[in-house]
């Protein structure tokens, strides 16, 4: 059975693009809907420019969607994992079949104080993940 709805969270990195764009072909290939959200703490004039850098990859596809924002007022010290807790929020409400994240790679040091919203999600094991480099 293929995914009938599938959620791409972005962040304004190259690999949550390559994500966005894997996602784009992914729906299509398998006739899904694509939901993409951007989850931040505070919407800015970077919130904006990600919204427009992702609505034009989606257009650039023919996918009939917008990026759309998800604000988060308790992020704070492991923004990381709290986007992660807030990626599985989101597919616990609205019922997503698949998530398609971009992860950075980071140092051990790095990955033990900001954690992973890709290792969040995954650790989880609650929807079907692909993550892009």
């Amino acid at each position: 059975m293929s995914p009938s709805t599938v959620l791409v969270p972005i962040d304004g990195t190259d690999p949550s693009f390559r994500a966005l764009e894997f996602a784009t072909e992914f729906v299509d290939q398998f006739d899904a809907a694509l939901d993409v959200v951007h989850i931040t703490d505070e919407h800015t004039d970077a919130t904006d420019e990600i919204l427009r850098r992702a609505d034009r990859v989606l257009d650039a596809a023919g996918i009939d969607a917008d990026a759309e924002v998800s604000t988060d007022l308790e992020m704070e010290f492991r923004p990381a994992e709290r986007v992660g807790q807030d990626v599985l929020e989101l597919v616990e409400r609205r019922g997503y079949d698949h998530v398609i994240m971009g992860h950075q790679s980071a140092g051990t040091v790095e990955r033990a104080i900001i954690g992973s919203a890709a290792e969040t999600v995954l650790r989880a094991d609650r929807v079907p993940l692909t993550v892009l480099p």
